[in-house]
């Protein structure tokens, strides 16, 4: 791995500042960090996982994603989903009417999780992107409590199934597309794309990338506490 210097090895103990390292997510092998140079990547020796992947311009890619994101979400929230037309009756499906189409028993957890996991969480997430990386792309300092936003955000993503949502839906259509004439709806297009974007702006988040602008920022409107953090002892 070229770009991030060797797993913690050493023979002999040696004091180790924990700001400078970085560990893989899957394997868990811990690395000396090191920004590359633009356009390369630094990769994990044992298991390949991209560790820090440096792109110019990433963090306005990522600001405007994640607000197309978030109007996609709030729009296809109030569209028409689908519409279903069977034996002369027909219907069309928000995904407001999945939220308030069980209102006792169980079911009406069933309707919430649904509608929290595939808008609520979504929306929440892009929310805390834009909080933490509006600021610092517009040549401010990082907002208030950047770090805990950003560590949320994090947190949320393997809960924030927008795109499992559509790729579901697809499958369940093709299956009862010979009971019904199914029409899809502006919202499914809406998920459609937006399950794009959110490939997309994932590919070009680099978190240690994030982690490291948060920090740096924070430094430079703070020097003097900075330079207190790292006086020595």
């Amino acid at each position: 791995m070229p770009d991030v210097a060797g797993p913690i090895q050493d023979p002999m103990p040696q004091v180790v500042d924990t700001e400078q390292l970085i560990g893989c997510p899957n394997c868990d092998e811990v690395y000396r960090a090191q920004m590359p140079r633009n356009g390369e990547r630094a990769v994990c020796d044992r298991c390949s996982t991209v560790l820090i992947a440096s792109r110019e311009g990433a963090g306005l890619r990522i600001l405007a994603l994640s607000i197309a994101v978030l109007i996609l979400v709030v729009a296809a929230s109030f569209h028409p989903f689908l519409s279903i037309n069977a034996a002369g009756i027909g219907n069309k499906v928000s995904l407001l009417d999945v939220a308030t189409s069980f209102r006792s028993g169980l079911l009406v957890l069933v309707s919430v999780a649904t509608v929290l996991l595939i808008v609520g969480l979504p929306a929440v997430r892009v929310g805390l992107l834009i909080y933490v990386i509006a600021p610092m792309e517009l040549g401010h300092r990082a907002a208030p409590y950047a770090r805990r936003a950003f560590r949320l955000a994090q947190e949320l993503k393997p809960w924030s199934m927008t795109e499992v949502f559509s790729i579901g839906c697809a499958v369940a259509l093709v299956k009862v597309s010979d009971l019904a004439s199914l029409h899809f709806g502006p919202a499914f297009w809406m998920f459609t794309a937006l399950s794009i974007i959110v490939v997309v702006s994932d590919r070009y988040m680099c978190s240690w990338s994030i982690w490291k602008a948060i920090e740096v920022s924070e430094a430079e409107a703070n020097p003097a506490d900075s330079q207190t953090e790292q006086a020595p002892t």
